[in-house]
Order: structure tokens, then sequence, then C-alpha cells
């Protein structure tokens, strides 16, 4: 007589088929794999003496490094934020009805798209040298309001953090504008229809909702920008991290440590840019989130309802018409 099993709620099941879950051998054999290969970098880092790490951790906190740290990330966020501010207007524009506005967005962004960045930072390292003095007057005439001099102006610094904002804000105006036209035309028909002007309806409800689209490669652009900061050398601009440990590692004759204590750093601030982007993307996310088909008993359930309750009609018709052909 075959035994009858009975399961965790109590029920007399006889001849009742046991599901035994499928053995996956990949994850196995991928993780066999990685670990030979991770073995084999470890060995090479740690067994070759050429890449000198006593020489590493001697000037890992050296105070021309640090020095060189605080100025590539004075100059990633000076930066970031001038072409953030140039991007949204940047994309506004593009979204006007003005034509005007239209065309001088456009051109902005095919001319600082168009050439590299590394020629723009020497050109504005020459700009002193191009245009010596900057004033304000009547085109084509002598009558001049106000002038100075360039080269008080267009400092070093000035030269390399000017040149990295306006053309990372050609790229985030693209950036901004993917993000606006994102949102539901929906929402910006119904401001509309409350009388709100087009400037209170882009401040409150079109950005607000575009945020988490644009959130992500924001984030991946800062920390481009933080790695293009290595090229104001073509100002030039000889105080970032990069210039700093190329100048010890030209001293000392020793480029290999040298470059592996800048990697080290530019690895320490990344991961910190990574997790605060990761943290902005869910704050700016709250609300989107797509929750999984099937996991009701998961979900919060809504005011004055239990978990399992139909939160509308809609559930309740669909309910009752299942315990209808399962009755």
């Amino acid at each position: 007589m075959a035994k009858k099993q009975v399961d965790g709620d109590g029920l007399d099941i006889p001849n009742r088929i046991k599901a035994l879950p499928v053995k996956r051998t990949g994850p196995i054999v991928a993780a066999i794999i990685v670990a030979l290969f991770a073995a084999m970098l470890v060995q090479a880092l740690v067994t070759n003496p050429r890449f000198e790490w006593n020489v590493v951790w001697k000037y890992l906190f050296n105070e021309n490094v640090l020095e060189g740290i605080k100025y590539t990330l004075l100059l990633t966020v000076i930066s970031m934020v001038i072409a953030i501010i140039l991007a949204v207007i940047l994309a506004v524009m593009r979204k006007s009805i003005n034509p005007v506005l239209r065309g001088v967005s456009w051109f902005y962004i095919w001319f600082f798209r168009g050439t590299p960045v590394y020629t723009q930072l020497v050109f504005w390292g020459l700009f002193a040298v191009l245009v010596p003095r900057v004033g304000v007057g009547i085109p084509f005439t002598s009558i001049e309001f106000w002038s100075i001099d360039s080269q008080s102006v267009i400092t070093a610094f000035n030269a390399a953090w000017l040149g990295l904002a306006l053309n990372e804000a050609a790229y985030l105006a693209e950036i901004v504008r993917a993000g606006l036209e994102a949102v539901d035309p929906g929402q910006t028909e119904a401001a509309k229809a409350l009388g709100m002007k087009r400037t209170l309806i882009m401040r409150r409800i079109v950005l607000p909702q575009a945020m988490r689209i644009i959130i992500p490669p924001t984030g991946n652009e800062f920390i481009g920008m933080l790695k293009t900061t290595s090229l104001v050398n073509a100002v030039p601009f000889t105080l970032e991290l990069q210039f700093a440990t190329t100048a010890i590692a030209t001293r000392l004759y020793k480029p290999i440590p040298l470059l592996i204590v800048a990697c080290i750093w530019y690895l320490v601030i990344t991961s910190i840019l990574m997790v605060i982007q990761s943290r902005l993307e869910k704050h700016f996310g709250k609300g989107f989130d797509a929750r999984p088909a099937g996991a009701r008993g998961k979900r919060t359930p809504l005011p004055g309802k239990t978990f399992g309750e139909p939160k509308d009609d809609v559930d309740k018709q669909n309910e009752a018409t299942f315990a209808g052909m399962t009755a």
C-alpha cells in the first residue's frame, strides 16, 4: 500500500511528487575560473619586484600628491557645477519655441562636442595671447565701456575649469534634454490646464520627474570629469594629481610605482562618487520602482486594508471570476 504524505498544511496527499532543484554547474565552473585568474593576478602583483611596493607606500601620502588630489577635486566639482547649470539652460533652450534660442543652443552643442577637449584646453591656455584685453563696448568702433587685462582673469586654474566646464556642458545638455523628453507630455498639459506658467511647470513638474533619468548618466560624466582633469597640463596647469605623480616619477626615474599611486587615489575617489551616485538614484527613483508581479503579500497594504485584501474593484472582480472558475 502506497504511503500517504502529509504536507505542511496537514493535507493528506497520496503519491505526492517531491520536486528537487535542478543542479547548476555553470556558477561553480565560473567561480573556479574567476578564482584561478584572481590568484594569478595577486601572485603577479605580490611577487613581481618591478612594482616596487615600498616606493608606492612611501609616496601614497606624499604632500605633493595630497595637494594634487585637492586641486583635482576642486577642478572636478567647479567644472561639473558650472556644466550642470549651463546644461539645464541649453536643454531648455533646445525645447524653446523661440527659434533663435534653439539655434544658439544647437550651435553651442555642435561646436563643443565637435572639437576635442584637449584642443579646447590648449586654446584657453593661449587665450591671453590671442585676446590681451577683454572688454565691453560698441563693435567696430573705438568706444569701450569697460575692459580688463586677460592675464589677470584667465589664470591657469581658471582656464582649466573653464575649458572643462564648457566642454562638459555640451554633453550634459543632451542628457538633460533626453530626461526632459522622457516625461509624459500629459503632465505638462495638465499643469497648463491648471494655469501654471511654462517656467513653473519646468521647475516644479518636469525637472523633478526627469531627475531619475538624468542622474545615472550625469554620475558617469562626473566620474569621467574626475579623470579628464589629467588633461589640464595642456593649459598648462601643473598642480593636479596626474602631473604631481608624474613630476615625482620623473625626479626618481620610477614611473611604475607613481602610476600605481595615481591609480589608487583615482579608484578611491571614484568609489566614493559611485556610492553618492547610488544614493541619489535611490532618492530620485522613489515612487517609480516597479513592484514585482506576484509580490502581493510583500507590499505595504493601503490605508484601511490588510494583506490579501483586494485594493480596488478590478482586483475584486478578478478574484470573484477566479473563484468561480475553481469552484
